[in-house]
């Protein structure tokens, strides 16, 4: 989306005016057409593709190539912001870890889904900030999904068996984040284990696990901040060198899974 926010002088628009560029490249309404409106969609476009948004001056006194014969000589700011869909979290586990990271997410902007086998723990009660709250078999609760490039995925249940059956369907979704609660030594005995069923490797390039930034979280709502810091850094495209733990970001120079030292913030979930 384009909006005029700033006009000095005389423009061929008018302060406030709009322009929406779709993602096929077509446009809904107008910020005065010409050169400047041309240089708004290439903007645009390079803007929802970065998914931050940039703003733009243009002085029509100034740049020949703005001269339209027309009477016009000010100058105008343009915003160009991107238009997003909902983040959609979806968390598996409904245990400490995941009540504090749904209260977390929420308040950054995710809209947060609770899939839990146990019908004494995935209740509107305990998660009365999610979205949705969903008492399944995590077998059955995955088939009912499709995951699309906005949406993220945090694997935190009680055990090493259903966090790794639901990895499994995970990788192979289109989602954007893949992340799963757990010490190096678990993430890489799930590793191996999904390998030698014939799960590709290349397929874990995007997992983050051990879940999370390391800030040396400890408590459940520590490890909920730095879950849902890990998810802000992707969603916001984060280009600064961040202190993801994940295992498989880095795995050519990590130690052997017997060598490997468990992080603080890696715990599993256990209630």
């Amino acid at each position: 989306m384009a909006t005029i926010v700033n006009v000095r002088g005389s423009i061929p628009s008018f302060k406030t005016a709009k322009m929406l560029v779709r993602d096929d490249g077509s446009i809904m309404g107008t910020i005065g057409g010409g050169c400047v409106e041309a240089d708004v969609w290439q903007a645009a476009r390079e803007v929802m593709e970065s998914e931050k948004p940039r703003t733009l001056t243009f002085d029509l006194n100034q740049d020949p190539k703005y001269d339209t014969g027309l009477v016009c000589g000010g100058t105008l700011e343009v915003f160009v912001e991107p238009v997003l869909p909902p983040a959609l979290l979806y968390v598996f586990g409904a245990g400490h870890v995941a009540i504090n990271l749904c209260r977390c997410a929420a308040n950054a902007g995710f809209d947060v889904i609770v899939t839990d086998d146990r019908t004494s723990y995935a209740t509107k009660e305990r998660f009365p900030a999610a979205n949705e709250v969903h008492a399944l078999d995590f077998d059955e609760a995955v088939q009912k999904l499709d995951p699309n490039e906005t949406s993220y995925i945090v694997i935190v249940t009680r055990g090493h068996r259903d966090d790794m059956r639901i990895l499994r369907w995970a990788v192979q979704t289109r989602a954007r984040y893949v992340g799963m609660i757990g010490s190096k030594r678990k993430v890489i005995k799930i590793f191996e284990t999904l390998q030698q069923e014939g799960v590709s490797a290349h397929l874990f390039e995007r997992v983050h696990a051990p879940i999370g930034l390391d800030i040396g979280a400890i408590t459940p709502e520590e490890i909920a901040v730095a879950i849902t810091a890990e998810l802000i850094a992707i969603r916001r495209h984060a280009s600064a060198g961040l202190p993801h733990m994940s295992w498989f970001r880095s795995k050519d120079s990590q130690p052997e899974a017997d060598d490997a030292p468990d992080a603080p913030a890696a715990l599993d979930e256990q209630e």
